[in-house]
């Protein structure tokens, strides 16, 4: 395979029931939740930002309702044991954080996906990992899952400090936590630190995921202004203010 080529799978989702069997809290805005399913075998997620779908109750319940979907992070699973960790954003409200914060061992909850992957292979010399709470389960995925020595760099916009995470990993990791001041600040915040931040020399990989005016905005900074080639970013809008269950495209 050619050096640093990006390669996308589609796939036929299926629906799949998961079982709550330990629930951690990580921090006050994110519940961690691990599941068991009997039906695990041929559950694939290739890729560190892949999206599942969740079936969360709708209004009527469960038996009357349409159910609601949201999209999740496979945080990390292990096929052979039939396991799979999701770790949950707390918000103020909203069907993902009403199920999550009032689960208990032993209820079930229907995922479907991954639909399809977009796989960053790591051959690159350096990764810079950008986002909000939202994208901590991809980026703390991506920073375990990467290679022996390799260096990555993250700056991830949280509500408090306590939101930082640890994460075991081989990587020459560089973590920047980013305390919000306000609601509307992230894009400035963001920016700031990484005008004090150097790219590394050699071929770089950015990923950005985090309300969409944030993302859009990051994304057309480290192209346009820091000169990093469009082909070697990927910018994701995960959310969008003032909207529900609302995702921003942003152009190749």
């Amino acid at each position: 395979m050619p050096l640093h080529e990006i390669t996308r799978e589609r796939r036929e989702p299926r629906r799949r029931t998961l079982t709550v069997a330990v629930i951690d809290r990580l921090s006050p805005t994110m519940l961690r939740v691990e599941f068991t399913c009997d039906d695990f075998a041929d559950f694939v997620s290739p890729a560190h930002d892949d999206h599942i779908k969740l079936f969360f109750p709708g209004p009527g319940g469960p038996e009357t309702g349409k159910p609601l979907m949201r999209d999740f992070t496979p945080r990390r699973f292990d096929v052979a044991a039939g396991m799979i960790t999701i770790d949950f954003a707390i918000h103020e409200e909203g069907p993902a954080t009403d199920w999550a914060t009032s689960a208990r061992p032993g209820d079930t909850l229907e995922i479907g996906g991954p639909r399809g992957s977009t796989i960053v292979p790591d051959d690159f010399d350096w990764y810079l990992l950008i986002g909000d709470e939202t994208a901590l389960p991809a980026i703390t995925r991506r920073v375990e899952e990467l290679r022996d020595g390799v260096p990555v760099t993250s700056f991830v916009v949280v509500a408090d400090p306590t939101d930082a995470q640890s994460v075991e990993t081989r990587a020459a990791w560089t973590p920047h936590w980013l305390v919000r001041t306000r609601p509307d600040a992230d894009a400035s915040m963001l920016r700031t630190a990484l005008d004090a931040h150097e790219l590394p020399s050699g071929d770089g990989f950015v990923w950005i995921a985090a309300e969409g005016t944030v993302a859009k905005a990051i994304r057309g900074y480290i192209v346009e202004e820091r000169g990093h080639p469009r082909q070697w970013v990927k910018a994701s809008g995960y959310w969008s203010r003032g909207e529900v269950n609302a995702k921003v495209k942003i152009e190749d």
